[in-house]
């Protein structure tokens, strides 16, 4: 069973930046795949990106070249650093891990609660 513990939501004007974070209960193993989506409301739940074991990385098309994931295993947390966001990304985001690459699907088995974020002047 891996919990998983989102955070660095809040509040920003266009334009600006975000690093969230999750942070695993525990180690996760080196087989595990690592996402980050977002749930907006009205809307169905989105991939962001995603992240394997070594590094290997996948984004959608709407964050490429504004979203990067990256993770810390000594830390056993995930981030996804987010700048020049839009209005549009406001949405509740959301962290997931598995032992299968669902990629940007959201059939991955362990989720977190999820951290608010705002973009509005």
């Amino acid at each position: 069973q891996v919990q998983l513990v989102e955070s660095g939501g809040g509040s920003v004007q266009p334009g600006g930046s975000l690093r969230l974070s999750c942070t695993a209960s525990r180690s996760t193993p080196e087989n595990y795949f690592m996402a980050w989506f977002l749930h907006a409301p009205g809307k169905e739940r989105e991939g962001v990106a995603t992240i394997d074991s070594i590094g290997s990385r996948g984004y959608a098309d709407a964050v490429k070249g504004r979203f990067t994931i990256s993770q810390d295993k000594a830390k056993n947390t995930l981030y996804l650093q987010m700048n020049s966001l839009k209005s549009e990304d406001t949405a509740m985001y959301y962290c997931a891990a598995d032992r299968i690459w669902w990629w940007l699907s959201a059939n991955y088995t362990y989720w977190g609660q999820g951290t608010q974020v705002t973009v509005s002047s």
